[in-house]
């Protein structure tokens, strides 16, 4: 890679940057992703190397300009997997599954705080880029232990029962609806998303403890 981004390298390889390869590497995971349902071998070796290249390409232009390298981002990795199995390379008892993810994000959390990482609200951490259904089932995920009223889907006027098919169904039915009005159903679902992370957000705040003066 230091090769290829050098004045004999590649032309192509040379004028790229951290803000141009971004959507190279979601296109790599989607491809990686098709590889693993087709229970491919030849072909998940194929696009884990190409997702690696993604990972090495940010490395080197990071390494140019003197922020980190290869070397670095692996010892991070590392560390941080020895730092949040507490249970496996230290003397923390666990049960089950949940008390390794219960203990995996008091770690998480402590790591950020006092930093400029530090996650003020419940919500925080949420990758915006994420398409539309995913992230609305983090954020419901993430107001269900929040709140012990539970999270929007409380409040849904219909108390239909469905099956999954038959969600499935209509979850396509109003996809294809949407398409017959000339809107995007993901665009739409992004933006309620957005609505509810806002009312959801101001009712964690309205639920903090009033810090007197």
């Amino acid at each position: 890679m230091a090769k290829l981004r050098s004045p004999t390298g590649c032309p192509w390889d040379r004028e790229q940057s951290h803000l141009t390869l971004r959507r190279h590497a979601i296109e790599e995971v989607y491809e990686l992703i098709d590889a693993i349902e087709s229970r491919d071998d030849i072909e998940m070796a194929e696009e884990l190397g190409d997702l690696l290249l993604q990972v090495v390409f940010h490395c080197q232009l990071a390494r140019e300009r003197g922020a980190f390298d290869f070397e670095k981002v692996t010892r991070h990795l590392v560390d941080k997997l020895i730092r949040r199995h507490p249970h496996v390379f230290g003397r923390t008892k666990v049960k089950n599954v949940d008390e390794v993810w219960a203990n995996w994000e008091k770690i998480k959390k402590t790591e950020k705080d006092g930093t400029h990482l530090e996650r003020k609200s419940a919500f925080d951490g949420i990758p915006k880029h994420l398409p539309a259904l995913l992230r609305a089932e983090k954020l419901l995920k993430k107001a269900q232990k929040v709140f012990a009223d539970g999270h929007p889907a409380n409040a849904i006027k219909s108390k239909r029962t469905l099956t999954k098919a038959a969600l499935a169904n209509e979850l396509f039915a109003l996809t294809a609806f949407a398409q017959t009005r000339g809107w995007c159903a993901e665009e739409l679902l992004a933006g309620e998303t957005k609505r509810q992370e806002r009312q959801l957000r101001h009712k964690e705040q309205a639920s903090l403890p009033k810090i007197r003066s």
